[in-house]
Formats: structure tokens, C-alpha cells, sequence
């Protein structure tokens, strides 16, 4: 277990503490490349920090301070112009940077003044890539966007669910280095709820078996590996010859050799957590992706209602536990046994690179060379789980959206290898 100090030091994340000033040397994804081509204005909470997201009229994006600097209205509901957003209820504008660029009746009563110039809100780089929006709210100059393999693939779909989750961003991270949940949340419990539907209770017999036999991590040098043996399977299969990633600091990735998912857990304050999950389903060797003209995106429903939580699809089922556990868990009651080794070496890597940015170095993860930002290609199971490809492709998930482009890849896999498409919801 964690002191309450201790726990703090890994959960705060607001300007000026040291998990913050750690968050902020990365890249965060924020909203869907799609939601500003609906609506040109967003309100963002990012890092403890009230925000506005824009697309100005010349398609370039801003992330400022929220509140104008005259009269503290918000500038969600601003006009996007050409360069800049603009206030709607005096005319002051701002560019991307967060400086007034023009205070119309002040510079009509006094076209000398320069008073524009010492007013200046929060600004922060932008970048569009695979469908996401993502914000660099850290020290200049900014880091290069990481460029993971699967937000590059160009013969490719892709699809991005959302979730708002009322609770610490290390709820949800500490999930990824927890392997034995799997049979437990997601098989024995899914199970059960499918009864409470109508379905059959098999009391944790399910098909594919999902006992663990072993478990293991290994550090890389983007974060660490997660390893698992289940039964009737052995060293040999890939869930233990290849593991799939804890990418450093706050990505899980999983996936198979036909669909991979990037899980981002992204602080929106010590108290709750922007979840994104970007699916990427790549064409099949000599199969071309059909083309899309934008990434779809949802938000995802935590609730059924104002108390109940949906716990009926494999995604929800995490998020649930993530926050029952309370707005931030209390790590100086907890009881760790065999099976959160995995845990104890993340919170010590956190540890680590937090010392790292505090001595004046980049984290793991912070690229700064571009010719070593290319692709960067990562570990990941062909075959997840043990399950043989001639039994089916399956669709993977549980959040992802009937898009008619992810079936026709889908059905490029299938031809590729002969087998049908299946339907099973695999967990991660």
C-alpha cells in the first residue's frame, strides 16, 4: 500500500504538482477531430485547467484560457473569425496563443493604445492526427506528437469511443498492469449479468477458458509488457511470448493481428478522467481499406440510469470498478497481493520518471528527433487470448459503432484466412 502522501504525489495532477508537471511533458488526446467540424467551440477541463477548444474559419485549431480576460464570460460560446476566436460580448479576440489580438472599442477611442498586447490567456499547441485532437500544456518547446504505429497507418478505419468517469486517472491506468481481472470481471461476473438477463449462469465455465495459470511484466523501453499464461495454453502462445504494452505514461494497447485498440487515460483533474478509445482495424495483406472522409466517434454511456452503472459490455465493466472505488482510491487502505506485481512496478516507474522531470530531464515517451518518431512499432499478440484465427475473426471491444467500413475489413480478414466472422466481445 501507498502512505496518503505517497498517493497523492501520484494522483494530483494540477499545475505545480509533481504528477502534473510530469503529465504535462506528453501529448493528451481531448475530443474527436469530428466534434469541431460539428460544433467550431468545445469546453475543455484538461490537467486541472479550464480551457476552450476552437477551430477558427481557416480550419487551424486553438486551446486557450476559458474565461475572457475583460469581463470573465466564457469563450465557449465565442465566434470563430479567420485568425482567432473572438469574445461575443465585447468583440475582444484572441489568437492561438492565448493573446488579445484586438479590443475593437478600446482601439476605436484610442487607436495608439497597446493595451492589447499585455493581455494574454493560457495557450496551447494543437495537433490533428488519426481523428483526435491532441493538447501539450507543458514547457517549450514542445515535444514531438508520438507517432505509434497504429495512429499512422494510412490502409486502414478507424473508429474512437469516449467515456467521462468520475474518478482519478490512476484508477483507470493501474487496471492495465492487472491481468487476473479478466476472469474474474469479465468472464465469472459478465456471466453472471447475462443471467440476470436471460441468459445461461455457467458458473465460470465459459469457452474459452480465462483462468490464469501465470502472469508476468517486463520493462521496455516505452513502458511495460503484460504477460499471461491461461490455462490450457502455455509459454508458448502469444499472450506470453508477446504480451501487449502499458505504454509510459497513461496508454494501454491491445489488439490482435486484425484490430488493435489505443486506450488513452487522460487526467481531466485529480478527481475525474477522460477515457478515449481509438480503434484501428488495418486491411488485410493485398486488401485496401475503404476510404474515410472522417473518423466516427460516441460518447459512451456510464450509466443506466441516475444510480445504476452499465455493466452489461466489457469497457463498462472496468469503468464501473474504476469508479466505485471512489473519486480517488485510498491506496493507504489497500491489502496487494501476488497478483498486482504489476501495479507496485508501474507506481515505482511513476515514481521514477516523476524524479526524472524534477531533475530538468525528458520521461520515457517524450521524443524530441524525428527521425526517431516514424512508426513507432510495438509489441502485440497476433493471436489474443490462444484463440485459433480458424475459428473466426472476431469483432473485438464492446464500444465500437456499426460502421460499415470496420465490417468490409473485417471481411477482407475473413477471405484472407478462410474463416467466418464472429461476434464474440472479447475483453482486454
Amino acid at each position: 500500500m501507498l502512505s496518503v502522501e505517497e498517493n497523492q504525489r501520484l494522483t494530483q495532477v494540477g499545475p505545480g504538482s509533481p504528477m502534473g508537471e510530469l503529465m504535462r511533458r506528453y501529448w493528451h488526446p481531448m475530443a474527436a477531430t469530428a466534434e469541431l467540424d460539428e460544433n467550431p467551440t468545445k469546453e475543455v477541463r484538461l490537467l486541472g485547467e479550464d480551457l476552450v477548444l476552437y477551430k477558427d474559419r481557416s480550419g487551424d485549431y486553438g486551446l486557450i484560457g476559458r474565461l475572457c480576460a475583460h469581463r470573465r464570460v466564457n469563450l465557449a460560446y465565442g465566434i470563430p473569425e479567420e485568425h482567432g476566436l473572438r469574445c461575443m460580448y465585447h468583440g475582444w479576440m484572441y489568437d492561438e496563443t492565448g493573446q488579445c489580438v484586438e479590443q475593437p472599442f478600446e482601439e476605436t477611442v484610442r487607436p495608439e493604445s497597446r493595451f492589447k498586447d499585455k493581455i494574454k490567456l493560457p495557450g496551447y499547441p494543437v495537433e490533428n492526427m488519426a481523428g483526435l485532437l491532441w493538447a501539450y500544456m507543458g514547457p517549450t518547446p514542445a515535444p514531438l506528437l508520438p507517432r505509434w504505429e497504429q495512429l499512422v497507418w494510412d490502409n486502414a478505419v478507424r473508429d474512437i469511443a469516449i467515456t467521462e468517469i468520475p474518478c482519478n486517472w490512476l484508477q483507470g491506468q493501474e487496471n492495465s498492469l492487472d491481468p487476473v481481472h479478466l476472469e474474474w470481471l469479465h468472464r465469472y461476473f459478465g456471466e453472471y449479468v447475462r443471467s440476470r438477463e436471460g441468459g445461461e449462469w455457467k458458473w465460470g465455465q465459459a469457452t474459452p477458458p480465462m483462468r490464469h495459470q501465470k502472469i508476468g511484466f517486463d520493462m521496455f523501453e516505452h513502458g511495460i509488457i503484460k504477460r499471461r499464461v491461461l490455462e490450457g495454453y502455455t509459454e508458448e502462445d502469444d499472450d506470453w511470448k508477446h504480451g501487449h504494452p502499458i505504454l509510459f505514461p497513461n496508454i494501454l494497447l491491445v489488439g490482435s493481428e486484425t484490430q488493435s485498440a489505443l486506450q488513452f487515460r487522460v487526467p481531466v483533474d485529480d478527481t475525474h478522467m477522460f477515457h478515449v478509445s481509438l480503434y484501428t482495424w488495418k486491411a488485410a495483406p493485398g486488401k485496401e481499406a475503404p476510404k474515410q472522409d472522417f473518423v466516427p466517434y460516441r460518447y459512451v454511456p456510464l450509466y443506466e440510469d441516475e444510480k445504476q452503472f452499465v455493466v452489461n459490455m466489457t469497457f463498462n465493466q472496468d469503468y464501473m470498478c474504476w469508479a466505485t472505488q471512489g473519486p480517488v482510491a485510498r491506496r493507504d487502505l489497500e491489502k496487494l497481493g501476488e497478483s498486482d506485481r504489476g501495479l507496485i512496478m508501474f507506481r515505482k516507474l511513476l515514481d521514477e520518471q516523476i524524479d526524472v522531470v524534477e531533475d530538468g530531464g525528458d520521461p520515457i515517451n517524450v521524443f524530441r528527433d524525428s527521425s526517431q518518431n516514424e512508426a513507432l512499432s510495438l509489441p502485440l499478440e497476433k493471436i489474443k487470448f490462444g484463440m485459433l484465427r480458424t475459428n473466426y475473426i472476431p469483432l473485438e471491444g464492446g464500444e465500437t459503432s456499426a460502421v460499415p467500413e470496420i465490417e468490409e475489413v473485417l471481411r477482407g480478414w475473413a477471405d484472407f484466412y478462410g474463416t467466418p466472422v464472429g461476434a464474440e466481445k472479447l475483453p482486454s
